[in-house]
């Protein structure tokens, strides 16, 4: 009898320790958040942009 209390209690603090770093490492869901994402992607993917190159802001399209 005094094993299976053992292995009980293991498995309750195995299931609750498990639960508690899925709640602190999932990923937020909200709206905000995909947008946040999409944006850091996007700038992710951006050309860098280095001085002295590209166009002027006073040049106009010809």
């Amino acid at each position: 009898m005094s094993g299976l209390v053992f292995l009980l209690a293991a498995l309750v603090l195995s299931v609750v320790g498990s639960l508690v770093l899925w709640l602190r490492h999932r990923h937020p869901t909200t709206l905000e958040q995909g947008i946040d994402d999409f944006t850091r992607e996007m700038q992710a993917l951006a050309p860098e942009r280095r001085p002295g190159q590209g166009r002027r802001p006073d040049q106009r399209y010809r």
